[in-house]
């Protein structure tokens, strides 16, 4: 691995297993504890065993409110929330999450999408109660769009990924998972920006190997790897909506460096078939997104060493399910 960036001790730190046991704690009457399926080696007949996590189960559809609360509520409990209320940018699921958590705790919430945000994901964050606005062709013009707004309104924003409270908020998911399934050996995480894969490697501390996932159109963290830092990268493909930051976190990224043992890539047609595993077995609609980290191993694309026990996480179901189904 190349030399830890240059805020690693910093990140670390602020990133650190007590805080992602506060942030459990104080997430913990907001969200659901989502369970975990064993799937025995000859189950799926790839030779190995596997734990998976259905955090697609969680409200909102996905993992991201645990960030969004922890964000929010740490903010609450320090006196800094604005009247003005969240303002977030969001491919879908952030959104989503944002607009779930205000409304929980009687919050306005504006939320900014870009404009090939899929129908059923603008509809979920509609539906929750929050402002939607089109704020450009791609992630990065939304945000800008919405911190423009920010200026005008004082909102306070909950980024996606790249805050020490939402990174925080997502590592309860590794907290969880490694005590409900204990013996993993490997965990098998989508990345995207990395607010997830950070939070949940800070907490794993090299304790199991963790390995990230991402679509060949969206290799954030895998080029970022490669480069020594955060770069930018391609947008593209299936699950670039859930999973298409054009450049990973700065503050995940020395997590990455210290403790993401591997990064691998997966074909569109991998998570598809993914996706349609999840259903045929499981009865699971999974979101493209959701379903990246199990393609890992379905294609090829990780190869587990002999004895390993797999973690995967399923992340996010918030799709067309005819999509999956049909």
């Amino acid at each position: 691995m190349n030399a830890p960036h240059a805020i690693s001790r910093t990140a670390i730190a602020a990133i650190s297993r007590a805080a992602i046991g506060a942030a459990a704690a104080r997430i913990a009457p907001y969200v659901r504890r989502t369970p975990v399926l064993a799937v025995p080696a000859a189950e799926l007949g790839l030779g190995v065993d596997m734990v998976l996590k259905l955090e697609l189960l969680q409200h909102a559809g996905s993992f991201k409110p645990r960030g969004a609360f922890n964000r929010i509520l740490t903010a609450q409990e320090a006196g800094e929330l604005p009247p003005a209320g969240v303002i977030a940018a969001s491919g879908g699921n952030h959104g989503a999450a944002v607009a779930y958590a205000a409304r929980a705790l009687g919050l306005v919430a504006e939320i900014f999408v870009p404009q090939h945000t899929p129908a059923t994901k603008i509809a979920r964050i509609e539906s929750l109660g929050a402002r939607l606005v089109r704020g450009g062709e791609t992630y990065v013009e939304a945000l800008a769009a919405s911190r423009t707004r920010q200026a005008e309104t004082g909102a306070m924003e909950v980024h996606a990924f790249d805050h020490e409270a939402v990174l925080a908020g997502q590592g309860t998911v590794a907290k969880e998972f490694l005590e409900d399934a204990p013996g993993i050996t490997h965990l098998l995480i989508a990345t995207g920006g990395g607010g997830l894969i950070g939070g949940m490697a800070a907490w794993a501390e090299n304790r199991v190997q963790i390995v990230s996932v991402e679509p060949f159109g969206c290799p954030g963290l895998h080029n970022a790897l490669a480069a020594g830092a955060p770069v930018s990268s391609p947008v593209g493909g299936v699950a670039a909506d859930a999973l298409g930051a054009r450049q990973v976190g700065s503050l995940m990224f020395p997590i990455a460096q210290s403790h993401v043992t591997q990064a691998v890539l997966v074909e569109d047609d991998a998570i598809r078939a993914a996706q349609r595993l999840l259903w045929d077995r499981f009865r699971l609609v999974a979101e493209p997104g959701g379903a990246t980290a199990l393609a890992g191993i379905l294609s090829g694309a990780f190869t587990p060493p002999a004895g390993a026990r797999l973690g995967v996480l399923v992340c996010g179901s918030n799709t067309d399910p005819a999509s999956v189904v049909g």
